[in-house]
């Protein structure tokens, strides 16, 4: 029996040496999953409250404008705070301001007071990130940094699968109103067990703390390599953005998908990229990282040409195969951005990183409207003051076809400039 015993003993310990498995980042997986459930749960099904509480669709538009300003806006704070007071306490603060927006929310049904709570709590992953990056890199060695963000990347899937289905229960039984008001209860008390195991479980560090207060400073300090991947990583989203809100459209009303069949497609994109973290990562800590992202802007660049030539159900489920395959050195490029940025400045780079390129992404959702629909280009244009005879030339190139070819374009100089001028740490 103790032959037995030792032998599993010895079998765990191979498994969690192979994760990367150590203290504290099992209670980070923890919390990922606590939190994610609880914000899942309930923020999916905001803009169902917000129309229930008589926000009509301005307060849905403005809540969909905030989410994505606020995940922009929050990733330097996010490294700062970071680098100021450690991993640890940063996340607790993090925990705690979310846990403030639920509290807004559950006391005071009102659509104007979700908006304000929203602002607490709405985009969590994004101050949350460059935290948990900079846990990540101080706890792990850096052979087993790619593996240790590939099972951030997986294991945050959970909430985001299981999320809404607990909150679309608590609606189908409780109604709009007080099924949203409970999830953000479940919320509340899952961030407060979350809040719990932070303090008790993650270890504190033993390191000096750096913190850049100036974003312009903390761009200074990236090397060539970081900017280089930085451009790169702009033109690559700006291939993933250009088309992002028109991919439901080309499918349900251009080619007769239903919508449930759509969910399956998502459904199809998320276990592939699910499927392929552990492998990719093992791969990456053994060798250089610097292919695998090549390949998954690769990957990026190849999904709206195969979305452009699926008109069926099964050859979209080709192209959404193809869509969760981008994840196939997503992991692998957040390890290089943590490799390549400044000791002691880990989780402020990353935030300047993030932060920089979101903003000027940002643009991309509204270029791709213009590239898909000829009426809001020329709409746009004639508003702006630009001359009629524009106007034909913009209505015979915008379609749904100049959207994904736009953005494929956009994905191979991405791709080709990494691979001319992305740098592993090993080159640096």
């Amino acid at each position: 029996m103790d032959g037995e015993r030792l032998q599993r003993i010895t079998w765990h310990r191979a498994i969690a040496e192979f994760l990367g498995l150590k203290k504290n980042m099992i209670v980070l997986l923890i919390m990922v999953i606590l939190v994610g459930l609880g914000e899942k749960m309930a923020e999916r099904f905001l803009p169902l409250y917000l129309v229930a509480l008589g926000g009509g669709a301005f307060s849905v538009g403005l809540l969909n404008a905030m989410d994505n300003l606020l995940s922009a806006l929050y990733s330097y704070p996010g490294g700062y705070a970071s680098d100021r007071l450690g991993y640890k306490r940063a996340l607790i603060l993090f925990n705690l301001i979310a846990m403030l927006g639920y509290v807004v929310v559950i006391l005071f049904p009102y659509w104007q007071a979700v908006i304000v709570g929203s602002v607490f709590f709405l985009s969590w992953t994004a101050i949350s990130l460059p935290a948990t990056m900079d846990m990540v890199s101080s706890v792990l060695p850096m052979s087993k940094r790619t593996m240790g963000v590939s099972l951030h990347s997986l294991v945050r899937r959970v909430p985001m699968a299981l999320g809404p289905v607990f909150g679309g229960l608590m609606i189908g039984l409780f109604g709009e109103e007080s099924g949203v008001r409970l999830a953000f209860v479940a919320a509340l008390i899952l961030g407060g067990i979350s809040l719990v195991l932070q303090q008790v479980m993650i270890q504190d560090e033993r390191r000096a703390r750096q913190a850049e207060g100036s974003p312009l400073r903390a761009l200074a300090l990236m090397s060539p390599a970081l900017r280089n991947l930085l451009v790169s990583d702009i033109l690559v989203r700006f291939c993933e953005q250009i088309p992002y809100a028109f991919v439901v459209l080309w499918c349900v009303k251009l080619n007769g998908i239903t919508p449930l069949q759509f969910g399956i497609l998502t459904t199809v994109e998320m276990v592939t990229a699910m499927l392929i973290y552990i492998p990719v990562a093992y791969l990456a800590d053994r060798s250089t990282k610097k292919p695998f992202v090549v390949i998954t802007f690769g990957f990026f660049t190849l999904f709206p040409l195969v979305m452009l030539s699926s008109r069926s159900f099964w050859l979209m489920v080709i192209a959404f195969v193809v869509r969760g395959l981008k994840e196939f050195g997503e992991p692998t490029r957040k390890a290089l951005i943590m490799d390549l940025a400044p000791e002691g400045r880990k989780a402020g780079t990353f935030g300047v990183y993030y932060l920089l390129r979101d903003v000027v992404v940002s643009l991309a959702a509204f270029g791709g409207a213009l590239l898909w629909d000829a009426s809001t280009a020329a709409t746009l244009f004639d508003r702006l003051g630009v001359g009629q005879s524009l106007l034909p030339w913009i209505e015979s190139i915008a379609s749904p076809a100049t959207n994904f070819l736009a953005a494929s374009g956009f994905g191979l100089l991405g791709t080709l400039y990494f691979a001319v001028f992305g740098k592993d740490l090993e080159s640096v």
